[in-house]
């Protein structure tokens, strides 16, 4: 069975933590990640199915009330979305190098999972914000037409129109770039 994705992205710290602490008593979901995130935010992602993650986020938002920023439930998650957001996915070989960067963090995880659902790519990170002044960044890798359709997809949910900051595609990136991504 697929599984769906939820997540909240606060503006205060200790009510993120408070927000998280809620999602995960709210129902039978698996914590992707919940950390401090640039400009003093506050983000959590859970796994599950549907109901599962719809009652954790309703949690969360309530929660975090007023300092709520955005909220998502991403039904069907690709699998390799949860995995790219903790830095544990294994790109393999480099054959060029898809980069992406959001506005806001939920965005990044639309855009992660519009893109490799899209093409045959690999993700490499989606980093929510950690040291990016509140925006976040996706790179995945795969043959150079797809890594183009993939990125050229990123972009097309109605969810995210607009916040895509920026994106390039690098055929054949130098080996020393490779090593700066991991």
């Amino acid at each position: 069975m697929r599984q769906s994705l939820g997540m909240i992205e606060v503006v205060s710290v200790p009510v993120g933590i408070e927000a998280a602490d809620a999602m995960l008593k709210a129902s039978d979901v698996c914590l992707v990640t919940a950390q401090a995130v640039c400009a003093g935010k506050y983000a959590v992602a859970v796994t599950g199915d549907v109901a599962s993650v719809e009652s954790s986020v309703a949690a969360g938002r309530a929660a975090a009330g007023m300092k709520l920023i955005d909220s998502l439930v991403v039904p069907n998650i690709d699998e390799q979305v949860p995995l790219a957001i903790n830095m544990c996915s294994d790109p393999g070989e480099i054959h060029a190098l898809g980069i992406m960067e959001t506005f806001s963090l939920c965005a990044a995880v639309l855009a992660a999972d519009a893109a490799v659902k899209a093409a045959d790519v690999r993700l490499i990170e989606v980093r929510l914000g950690r040291g990016l002044g509140g925006k976040s960044f996706i790179t995945l890798t795969g043959d150079v037409a797809a890594v183009e359709a993939a990125v050229r997809a990123a972009g097309e949910p109605e969810d995210i129109k607009g916040l895509i900051a920026d994106r390039t595609v690098i055929p054949s990136p130098h080996p020393d770039i490779v090593k700066s991504v991991f």
